[in-house]
C-alpha cells in the first residue's frame, strides 16, 4: 500500500534556491508519498506594495526561488519522474504582477534591442478571494476592476540537468525549469527525464493565474502551498518534458526562436503518439496535425516554451508511461 501520510517541507532559508543543479538535496522522499511544500513567489516575498519596484527591492539573479531539491528514492539516470500536482492553494491574500523596463514580449530586451524607450516599471496587486475563487484585477491609473477566475499553477518545476550543468531557475529546457504553462495545475502530471541519482526535483513560482505566453513577463505571482506525489518510471527516458491531464497528452518544447519550441513540442508529440498507438510515423504525423492544440507557455524568458497536446480519446485507450497518471490519481483518492 502507498504511504498516504503527508510530509511537510517549508520554504525557509536553506530550503529553496535559484538554480537547478549545483545544490545538495534538502530531503529524501519515497515514491507514492504525499509531499506538502510551501513555495515563495518569484520575488521571494520582497514586493509587498505598489511602491516596491522589483528592480529596487530584488537582486538579480536571486529571482524565481524553488523549494528543494528533493532526492527521489530509486530514481536513476535514464528513468522518468512523474510529478503529480494534487492541489495548489495560494498562501497569501494578495498576488503581484509588474512590468519591467527590458523584460516582456512587447518591449525591447537584451536579445532584441531597439531604440525605443524602455517600459515603465510598475506593480499591480491582485486581491485573491479563496471563497469566491477569484483574482481581482485593479487598473493602476483608474478605478476599472475585473474579477478573474482563480486558476492556480506552478510556473517552475524541474530536475537537475545532465553533465553537472547548473541552470538558473528562470530558464526552461529539457530538464523542465521555468515552463510557465497554465496546464501545470492541480490534477496534472509532469514527466521529466532523470539525469542524476535521485533526480533532484525542485518547484516553485506559483501563479494565481496566467494568460498564455505570460506576455508582460509576470503572471499573478503568489506564494503557494502545493501538495504533490511523485513516482519513478524505471528504464523509460523522457527527452523533453511531457504533461498529462485526465483528458490530454502534451509535449513541451523550449527553445529560441519560438518556431523551434513549436517544432520540438510537435515532433515529440508525433513520436509519442506513434509509440503509444503503433502507428507509422507519418500516420501519427497526420493524426496529430488534424487534432493538435498548440499553446504558448512563455515568450519572454531566455528560452520560449510551446506545448503540443492531443485529446486522449483519439488514442484508443493507449496509456502513457504504463498508466502513471491514473495510478497517481488513485494514490490521491486512497489518501
Amino acid at each position: 500500500m502507498p504511504d498516504t501520510s503527508i510530509t511537510r517541507i517549508e520554504a525557509e532559508p536553506g530550503q529553496y534556491g535559484y538554480t537547478f543543479g549545483g545544490r545538495e538535496p534538502i530531503a529524501e522522499i519515497k515514491p507514492g508519498t504525499l509531499i506538502s511544500l510551501r513555495t515563495l513567489d518569484c520575488f521571494g516575498g520582497k514586493v509587498r506594495s505598489v511602491t516596491d519596484l522589483p528592480s529596487q527591492v530584488c537582486e538579480f539573479p536571486y529571482l524565481n526561488p524553488v523549494t528543494g531539491p528533493l532526492y527521489v528514492d530509486g530514481a536513476r539516470p535514464g528513468d522518468t519522474l512523474a510529478v503529480h500536482i494534487v492541489s495548489l492553494t495560494p498562501a497569501s491574500p494578495v498576488g503581484i504582477s509588474s512590468t519591467f523596463p527590458h523584460f516582456g514580449a512587447l518591449t525591447s530586451t537584451s536579445h532584441t534591442p531597439t531604440l525605443q524607450p524602455p517600459l515603465e516599471e510598475r506593480v499591480w496587486l491582485y486581491d485573491v478571494d479563496l471563497d469566491r475563487q477569484t483574482v481581482r484585477y485593479q487598473a493602476s491609473r483608474s478605478d476599472y476592476t475585473v474579477d478573474l477566475p482563480l486558476e492556480p499553477m506552478l510556473g517552475t518545476v524541474g530536475v537537475a540537468p545532465a553533465a553537472s550543468e547548473v541552470r538558473q531557475t528562470i530558464v526552461p529546457d529539457v530538464h523542465g525549469g521555468n515552463l510557465d504553462t497554465p496546464l501545470l495545475g492541480p490534477g496534472s502530471t509532469l514527466y521529466l527525464g532523470v539525469n542524476v541519482p535521485g533526480g533532484l526535483l525542485a518547484l516553485g513560482d506559483g501563479h494565481a493565474r496566467q494568460g498564455e505566453g505570460e506576455v508582460c513577463g509576470v503572471a499573478v505571482e503568489i506564494a503557494m502551498d502545493a501538495v504533490i506525489v511523485v513516482d519513478v518510471i524505471p528504464g523509460v527516458p523522457t527527452a523533453t518534458p511531457r504533461l498529462e491531464t485526465d483528458t490530454r497528452l502534451v509535449s513541451l518544447g523550449a527553445a529560441r526562436p519560438l518556431e523551434d519550441a513549436f517544432r520540438i513540442s510537435q515532433d515529440d508529440l508525433v513520436r509519442h503518439v506513434a509509440q503509444l498507438t503503433g502507428l507509422d510515423l507519418l500516420d501519427a504525423y497526420q493524426l496529430v496535425s488534424q487534432t493538435t492544440e498548440a499553446r504558448a507557455g512563455n515568450v519572454v524568458d531566455p528560452q520560449y516554451v510551446m506545448s503540443a497536446g492531443i485529446d486522449k480519446r483519439y488514442l484508443h485507450g493507449a496509456a502513457a508511461y504504463h498508466g502513471a497518471h491514473d495510478q497517481l490519481r488513485a494514490v490521491v483518492r486512497s489518501g
